[in-house]
């Protein structure tokens, strides 16, 4: 084989893998290293402030001191170009287009995937009142990985930082895909 046409068939096979997914890490992987690099931030006062909470709360157009989960959410997804709601707001992060799953809802069901949105919904406030990311829904387990914004170690709706959690996944009530 010539020089030339080894590397014209070096050059298609490469346009063909990463065409089909396999030399590129994909969209959701992107989003996923995004919220990843993000776990150990931390809010400067406890009063949902700081220099990187309140870069996530701009993006959505709200002022130090509100409450920033979902904006930390939708600031992700911004950053790889995901449309999203653009809101702090929680529960605008799921719209009927875009729920995959429902907590006891057999007709709305699919697997949340890394770089899902959840929804925790709070009787209190008769509404989803905390978000984050799901990291991992393994099959074979009643536990979730979660990445989150507004929490703490005890995994509070009015936290401190981005933490890595775990969680019931019977706790989690609504899942979102902006992705697929």
């Amino acid at each position: 084989m010539s020089k030339s046409r080894y590397l014209f068939s070096a050059v298609l096979c490469f346009v063909f893998l990463v065409s089909s997914g396999f030399g590129s890490p994909g969209l959701r992987s992107h989003v996923v290293n995004t919220y990843t690099k993000e776990i150990g931030v931390r809010e400067q006062s406890g009063r949902n402030d700081g220099a990187r909470v309140e870069t996530y709360l701009r993006y959505v157009n709200l002022p130090k001191g509100n409450p920033w989960c979902a904006a930390f959410v939708c600031w992700a997804y911004g950053q790889n170009k995901v449309a999203n709601p653009r809101s702090g707001w929680s529960p605008s992060m799921f719209p009927a287009s875009k729920v995959i799953y429902k907590r006891n809802n057999k007709q709305i069901q699919s697997t949340p995937k890394p770089g899902d949105v959840f929804g925790l919904y709070f009787p209190s406030k008769g509404r989803v009142a905390h978000v984050g990311y799901i990291d991992d829904w393994p099959e074979d387990s009643i536990w979730c990985v979660t990445v989150e914004g507004n929490t703490n170690e005890a995994g509070s709706r009015e936290g401190d930082g981005v933490y890595k959690k775990r969680r019931l996944k019977s706790s989690i009530y609504i899942v979102s895909d902006f992705i697929s």
